[in-house]
């Protein structure tokens, strides 16, 4: 199971710093219980083209996330975006997540969040539907880390909903 993970793992790194143009559809989420702040810390890296694409069809706006011309409403949509497509649930109550930062890597966003006062995560619930409306084939995968103890997802059109503990 560990091979598979770091495999997985290596693939989602190799496909997210690949050349401007890609042919992937891969979406990257890495999320970190930290007990001794109490709080989950998320990192999401998504392809920006696929993203602007995205808000554009949701919002029936252009966007432009990670150009000179963004603008702090294109900052809010993808906020919302991210929130109605990327859920979580913490002992089955669904949890909202506090935005932080995002910065762009070559072609990639990665956006960064966290969660406070957790005391313990026993099970975590993830909904993860981020471009799946514009791309069939796109994939997300969930890399947790629960106080070192760490478990992996892949999510699908198909499967985009499941439990880690």
């Amino acid at each position: 199971m560990k091979w598979k993970q770091s495999s997985l793992f290596l693939v989602a790194i190799i496909v997210l710093s690949s050349f401007a143009v890609h042919k992937f559809y891969v979406g990257m989420f890495q999320m970190k219980f930290v007990p001794q702040k109490k709080e989950l810390h998320i990192t999401t890296r998504i392809f920006v083209d696929d993203l602007n694409l995205a808000l554009e069809k949701k919002f029936h706006k252009k966007t432009f996330i990670g150009e000179p011309k963004e603008s702090k409403e294109d900052e809010v949509l993808m906020q919302k975006y991210i929130a109605e497509k990327f859920k979580l649930k913490i002992k089955g109550q669904a949890k909202n997540y506090t935005f932080l930062s995002k910065e762009m890597e070559n072609n990639v966003v990665i956006c960064y969040f966290k969660i406070k006062e957790l005391a313990q995560i026993t099970s975590l619930e993830v909904e993860n539907s981020i471009l799946m409306e514009i791309y069939p084939e796109q994939q997300n995968i969930i890399q947790f880390d629960n106080n070192g103890e760490k478990n992996s997802l892949l999510f699908t059109e198909d499967n985009f909903k499941g439990m880690l503990k």
